[in-house]
C-alpha cells in the first residue's frame, strides 16, 4: 500500500529556503520534498536551476534566455550556489529523517525547448543536441540523488519528477522557433519514450492540457502528476489503462494561487468521482493515488502555501480512511 498520501509540486513564494522546508517536512511528512523558490532570480527558475546540474553543458542567460556556453559563468555558479544552499538547508532541517523524499528537476524536453544552442535556434531543433541533452541531465541528476542521499542517509528512497509543463507542445510541434517566428517540427513519440527510459522509473508531472497518458505508460514511468481540474472524459479510456498498468497518479486538487480552500471532502471529491467513472474499487485509490496542489505554489503568499499542504494532507486522509464516503 503507497503511504505517501500527499505531496506538493516543488515551487513555493519567497526567498527562505529553511523556512519552506520546515513547512514541506512539517506539511506532508509523508513524501517531503526539496522546495525550489525561483523568486530568488537567475539560477532559481526551472530551467537555470536544472541546467546547472548538466555535466559538461554550461549555460548563460543572454536577452533571448537560457544559452549554451563555452564554459561555466555567473550564471551558472548562481545556479549552482542557490542549489548549495538550498541542500545544507535540506541537511539541517531533514536530519534525523526517514522515509522517502521528492526531487524536482526540469525534463529534458521541455529543458530543450527553452535553452538555445550556442549559434542558432533552440536545442529541440537538433536531435543530436537533445541526446546529448538528455545523457548529460540523467547524469547530472544521478549525481544529485546521490549528493542527496549522502546527505541524508536516512532517506529510503528517492522519488524523482520531471516537470514537463512543455511535452505536449513539443509532441504537436507547436514550440516556437528562437525568432518566434515558425515553429519547430513536431517530436516522434518513440524520441520521448526512449529518453524518459535513461531516468529511473520517474513521476512526470505536466500541468498542462493534453498530457500523452499513453506515451508516459509506454514510456515505464512510476506516476504522472497532473491538474485535475484539466482531466477530460476523453482521456479517461488512457487513465484507466494507465491506472491498470499500476502507474500512481499525482492529483492537483488544490489551487496553486490564493483563494478561500474548500473543505476536505469537497477537495477529495473530484478524485472519487474520477476513480468511480474509471471503475476500480474504492480501497484501491489511496494506493494509487497522491494528492497535491494543482501546480507549484510560487504564486501563493506563504500562508497560503502552508495551507494548500495541509488541505491536501488532508483530503488524503479521508480517501485513506474512508475511500466510499464521496461516493453516491
Amino acid at each position: 500500500m503507497l503511504t505517501w498520501e500527499a505531496t506538493g509540486v516543488g515551487s513555493h513564494p519567497g526567498e527562505d529556503h529553511l523556512e519552506a522546508t520546515r513547512v514541506v517536512f512539517g506539511e506532508v511528512p509523508g513524501l517531503p520534498y526539496l522546495p525550489e523558490l525561483p523568486a530568488r532570480g537567475v539560477g532559481a527558475d526551472l530551467i537555470g536551476r536544472t541546467a546547472g546540474l548538466l555535466v559538461d553543458l554550461p549555460v548563460e542567460v543572454r536577452p533571448s534566455g537560457w544559452r549554451l556556453s563555452d564554459r561555466p559563468g555567473r550564471d551558472h555558479q548562481r545556479a549552482v550556489d542557490h542549489l548549495r544552499r538550498d541542500l545544507d538547508g535540506l541537511e539541517e532541517i531533514g536530519d534525523g529523517y526517514s522515509g522517502p523524499l521528492k526531487l524536482q528537476v526540469c525534463g529534458p524536453w521541455t529543458l530543450a525547448g527553452a535553452i538555445e544552442l550556442k549559434y542558432g535556434d533552440k536545442m529541440l531543433a537538433d536531435a543530436g543536441a537533445v541526446r546529448d541533452l538528455t545523457a548529460s541531465l540523467a547524469q547530472g541528476v544521478a549525481d544529485h540523488c546521490a549528493e542527496v542521499r549522502r546527505r541524508l542517509p536516512g532517506v529510503t528512497e528517492i522519488v524523482l519528477q520531471l516537470d514537463e509543463p512543455g511535452l505536449p507542445g513539443v509532441l504537436a510541434g507547436t514550440v516556437p522557433t528562437a525568432s518566434g517566428f515558425g515553429r519547430l517540427a513536431a517530436v516522434e513519440g518513440w524520441r520521448v519514450e526512449e529518453s524518459l527510459r535513461l531516468f529511473e522509473a520517474p513521476v512526470v508531472h505536466c500541468c498542462a492540457p493534453a498530457v500523452p497518458f499513453g506515451l508516459l505508460r509506454s514510456a515505464g514511468v512510476r506516476g504522472v502528476s497532473v491538474d485535475a481540474s484539466l482531466l477530460r472524459r476523453r482521456d479517461e479510456d488512457e487513465l484507466g489503462e494507465a491506472v491498470e498498468a499500476g502507474i500512481v497518479f499525482f492529483l492537483g486538487v488544490v489551487p496553486g494561487t490564493d483563494t478561500r480552500i474548500a473543505d476536505v471532502g469537497v477537495v477529495a471529491k473530484p478524485v472519487t468521482e474520477l476513480w468511480r467513472r474509471l471503475g476500480f474499487p474504492a480501497e484501491r485509490l489511496a494506493g494509487q493515488v497522491v494528492l497535491t496542489p494543482a501546480c507549484g505554489l510560487a504564486g501563493a503568499s506563504p500562508r497560503y502555501a502552508r495551507e494548500a499542504l495541509a488541505a491536501c494532507r488532508k483530503a488524503a486522509q479521508v480517501l485513506r480512511d474512508d475511500p466510499e464516503s464521496q461516493d453516491g
